[in-house]
């Protein structure tokens, strides 16, 4: 049997087994989500094109071939290797429509995409196969490697479809060396399919949402999906575009390019959505070592690092031969009375994040419809909320928290409830001023 195992954050693990240093899974009461969830559409040669398929990091380590059509450590894989870097789970999307499926005499890929065009079959006499009852191996290769054999099949109608291949059950099957799938295509990337992704992922949960498009148009789509969730749906994640400066706490502006040769210059967004999606309630990216494949472009200079900063974009710097995080920031930028400064600081929209998606889940699941609205009903959601957030001072997310800062009463009809809640979240170091006196 299976036992758990990993880190852990906060003590709520289900399995028996060992966790160490984690964050916690969602649950209908007062413990703190899981983060490490990212949502990213990408151009791909393999995989179902038009809806989104999920994996998880340990299911991309073993089986990217099947899921991706390619090797773990293939070039066409890197911006897969990039997000999963920092994040755990993947909602991915392959961009792109109108792909053809390469095909032969005896079948079809599985999916359309010029990966298609690396299969091959290979077909041999079985053991103690005769002229009167023929029966035969059927291989199918990737490139130089066998994926699959199914032995002793007489007829085409007898094949399982596999994991690359879909049989034509009417083939007549016949002895070959090598058999190749031909005329696969990818077909073409459409601003339709960007809003078709949007739509797919919007009941999906994620931590992080990417957009690799150059297109300002494109990018302002997803900059307003990411307003629109936030703040009419209730659902809180932040989006990782290039060099979009959204002037919004939920959108994340990359502005390092790479000088990889060939590669596109928004290549790093993968790496940046896997930090903005894994990186703990508790913790900063400030400073974090860029551990991605690329090579960022960090030529600027400190008048350029602090305007940067100052425009609310998220850079990589060099610091002694090391390309690091220069500041973990969103493009938030106009500063008010009612939204300050704090708010352009990713660790603390985390924090809030944090609160508002375990709450929300809290309130849906333990109240909802459910516990009457009384005095004792609203004391059981304060409780909660306590606990909630104690916990989140225990990591050190929260500081100074008072319980009497939270208040929960009767809202203004007898369905609602109404909370006001004071909290400080913290954030990591980031400038020392130091003072050396000599005596």
């Amino acid at each position: 049997m299976a036992l758990g195992g990993g880190t852990f954050l906060v003590q709520n693990k289900r399995l028996p087994g060992a966790y160490i240093n984690t964050v916690s899974v969602a649950a209908a009461s007062a413990t703190l989500s899981d983060r490490g969830y990212a949502a990213l559409p990408l151009e791909m040669g393999w995989g179902p094109q038009g809806e989104i398929f999920t994996v998880e990091q340990g299911d991309f380590l073993k089986n990217s071939q099947t899921l991706f059509g390619y090797s773990y450590t293939a070039a066409a894989l890197r911006p897969m290797r990039e997000v999963f870097c920092h994040a755990k789970t993947v909602h991915f999307f392959r961009l792109g429509s109108g792909g053809v499926k390469a095909s032969c005499t005896f079948g079809s890929a599985k999916y359309p995409g010029i990966r298609g065009n690396a299969l091959r079959v290979v077909i041999t006499a079985s053991e103690g196969s005769t002229e009167q009852a023929p029966r035969y191996d059927v291989e199918t290769f990737l490139d130089t490697q066998k994926v699959e054999t199914q032995e002793g099949i007489s007829t085409a109608a007898e094949l399982a479809d596999n994991d690359f291949i879909v049989w034509k059950d009417d083939a007549v099957l016949a002895l070959t060396a090598s058999t190749p799938l031909t005329g696969g295509t990818n077909g073409t990337v459409e601003d339709g399919n960007y809003q078709t992704f949007l739509d797919a992922v919007e009941s999906r949960t994620f931590n992080a949402l990417g957009c690799t498009s150059a297109n300002d148009t494109i990018k302002k789509l997803f900059a307003a999906f990411t307003e629109r969730m936030r703040n009419d749906v209730g659902k809180k994640f932040q989006c990782i575009g290039f060099r979009y400066l959204a002037d919004d706490e939920g959108v994340i502006s990359l502005k390092n390019t790479v000088t990889d040769e060939g590669a596109d210059p928004a290549a790093l967004i993968p790496w940046v959505v896997g930090v903005a999606a894994g990186t703990a309630v508790n913790k900063s990216a400030t400073n974090m070592v860029y551990d991605g494949e690329y090579t960022p472009d960090t030529r600027y200079t400190q008048t350029q690092l602090e305007a940067g900063i100052q425009e609310g974009s998220f850079m990589l710097h060099d610091v002694d031969g090391e390309t690091r995080v220069l500041s973990d920031i969103n493009t938030f930028v106009s500063i008010t009375d009612e939204k300050g400064a704090d708010f352009s600081s990713n660790q603390t929209i985390r924090v809030l994040d944090q609160i508002a998606n375990d709450i929300a889940v809290l309130f849906g699941t333990k109240y909802l419809g459910k516990v009457p609205n009384d005095g004792a009903g609203r004391i059981s959601l304060w409780n909660d909320i306590v606990s909630h957030h104690q916990k989140l001072q225990a990591i050190r997310a929260l500081e100074d928290f008072d319980p009497e800062g939270i208040i929960v009463e009767k809202g203004e009809s007898k369905k609602s409830v109404a909370v006001s809640d004071h909290v400080t979240p913290v954030n990591a170091m980031e400038q020392l001023y130091m003072t050396v006196y000599v005596n």
